[in-house]
């Protein structure tokens, strides 16, 4: 199964595109797969006080569980979100920082750090307001936070790809972009 986590509120927005061309591509393949909009779901991205006390006490929130299940049942993750302030947006944050916890993502043993999500890959697709030449090392930076984000708990990620200068660029390297979304998919699924 794949699991595909979108962070963007605008429907109208690139994010959106690539969303439904990621969907169309895993429906004519016959993948099973499920979409986690974090927005329309009104996903809470806040790890409170409770939820820290919840794990410590082994418990886990419903909201969190979900999540959760979804992860384990999918081979891949699919991130599709846009980089806003030479970051991700805070809802995808809080989704990392409140589902991939201590006890179902990585443990501790003997000292070391072992990550519970082995055998999953993520594949990371990001849109951006400037240009390759402006953002190049943000992005890079970006790339480096989900890669030691999610091999830290065991997960693959041989896919981080950033589009540039989305606002600006013509439909023509738009539609250029859902097609190279479509030969990413074809390489890494």
């Amino acid at each position: 199964m794949v699991l595909v986590v979108y962070a963007h509120p605008n429907p109208e927005s690139f994010n959106s595109a690539i969303r439904k061309t990621v969907e169309e591509y895993l429906k004519e393949r016959g993948l099973a797969f499920e979409v986690r909009d974090l927005y329309t779901m009104g996903f809470n991205p806040i790890l409170s006080a409770q939820d820290f006390l919840a794990f410590e006490r082994g418990e886990v929130f419903e909201d969190i569980k979900r999540e959760q299940e979804l992860i384990r049942q999918a081979k891949t993750l699919v991130f599709i979100f846009p980089m806003w302030w030479y970051s991700f947006p805070a809802i995808l944050k809080g989704y990392i920082d409140r589902v991939f916890s201590y006890g179902f993502a990585y443990k501790e043993e003997n000292g070391d750090v072992v990550g519970l999500l082995k055998g999953k890959r993520a594949l990371i697709l990001c849109t951006l307001g400037g240009s390759e030449e402006d953002y190049q090392d943000f992005a890079r930076c970006l790339e480096n936070t989900f890669k030691a984000t999610f091999e830290f708990c065991g997960i693959e990620v041989p896919l981080v790809k950033f589009f540039y200068a989305v606002p600006y660029v013509s439909d023509e390297v738009r539609k250029g972009y859902l097609e190279e979304v479509k030969l990413l998919l074809s390489k890494t699924l």
